[in-house]
């Protein structure tokens, strides 16, 4: 029975964090806002692998893990960036604000309907978007114009709901016993993120925004192969 629940432990615990991470968000705690995104990222990716391992998967985990999504890597997120730099622009920090959390939700109806291609995902996956999000926020003391925090947050949207493709993970393998040890894991990254408020988030967004880059750049190189293709084709 326990081993049947573990996977949607995992996705509560995701859910749970999201939450908290909108309360810290609204009391002024930004840093610890974006570190429970980051953790909920981690349980995100355990729950999933979990329940593969364990065979447990359903229908019910896996619409309780894109209703925890929203919250967490949709909400949460947009939130974040909301406090830390729109607070002043009214309405217009409004509808950008809301505009993230409905391309993620897009974005998972999308992929509950249609997966896509055997190990790539079709739009940036919101557990990646609310992870740079929450991060880049942390960012706005160093942005003179919000405008460019606006641009970003919008492109990520975009990015979520495009059809650019990006590699998936889910079929790297990783040893059982590593998912054993995740509680340690968790913990230390806990403990890290405690000691380093500040500098663990924004450590994290560097990879995180680089893996969104690399769906845009494959997605010009294949499009720029193809007009060089078609000539060719003509020629024939």
């Amino acid at each position: 029975m326990f081993a049947r629940a573990l996977p949607s432990c995992f996705t509560v615990g995701n859910l749970f964090l999201g939450i908290i991470s909108i309360i810290l968000a609204i009391q002024n705690s930004w840093q610890y806002a974006a570190i429970m995104v980051i953790i909920g990222m981690l349980l995100d990716g355990l729950d999933g692998r979990v329940a593969r391992m364990l065979n447990t998967q359903s229908e019910f985990g896996k619409e309780l893990d894109s209703l925890s999504d929203v919250i967490s890597f949709g909400v949460a997120p947009a939130i974040i960036m909301y406090v830390t730099a729109f607070r002043e622009l009214g309405p217009e920090g409004w509808l950008v604000t809301a505009i993230f959390p409905i391309c993620g939700a897009l974005r998972l109806a999308r992929f509950n309907v249609n997966p896509g291609e055997p190990g790539y995902f079709i739009g940036l996956p919101i557990t990646a978007a609310g992870g740079i999000l929450a991060t880049m926020a942390l960012y706005s003391e160093h942005v003179q114009n919000v405008y460019v925090l606006m641009f970003g947050m919008l492109f990520l949207s975009y990015l979520m709901v495009s059809q650019i493709k990006y590699p998936a993970f889910k079929k790297v393998g990783i040893p059982k016993a590593m998912y054993w040890i995740a509680p340690l894991f968790l913990a230390a990254i806990g403990f890290t993120a405690i000691k380093f408020p500040h500098e663990l988030p924004k450590v994290l967004f560097v990879p995180l925004a680089l893996y969104a880059l690399y769906g845009v750049k494959r997605a010009f190189d294949r499009r720029r192969r193809e007009e060089e293709e078609e000539p060719l084709e003509e020629l024939k």
